[in-house]
């Protein structure tokens, strides 16, 4: 439970950060582009965030060794997909590099297989699956 709180706090905390800094410290030195890609990073960011610390609470309630190796798995894939998608958005956005922009779609691929995941998970408790 512990490390999914410390990610969700440290992540929700880096998404306010750099929101915060794009819109009152960068505003006049990035175009709209650079802006617009910290926006959705940030956003993106923060409610993963979120997710995480839903993933540490769901960690928390899981016996099974079965679940708990999903609900890790979800973490995983979220934790994934906010450093490929916003961290390359924020890169792309501060850099200029287009080098990272091939990053963005694997992050959300891992952010949506998460969400998946978090399905499986869903309908394995509604079924009884494995139950604890």
């Amino acid at each position: 439970m512990g490390p999914w709180l410390i990610a969700a706090g440290l992540n929700g905390l880096m998404a306010v950060a750099m929101g915060a800094f794009a819109a009152h410290g960068l505003r006049a030195s990035l175009d709209p582009a650079a802006l617009d890609w910290i926006d959705t990073a940030s956003r993106y960011q923060l409610l993963h965030g979120v997710a995480l610390f839903g993933v540490a609470l769901l960690l928390g309630q899981a016996g099974s060794t079965r679940r708990r190796r999903l609900i890790h798995g979800i973490g995983w894939l979220f934790l994934a997909g906010i450093v490929l998608f916003a961290g390359s958005l924020y890169l792309l956005a501060l850099t200029g590099s287009r080098a990272v922009a091939w990053i963005t779609p694997l992050g959300g691929l891992a952010l949506m297989g998460g969400w998946a995941a978090l399905v499986v998970l869903g309908v394995l408790r509604w079924r009884g699956a494995g139950a604890e």
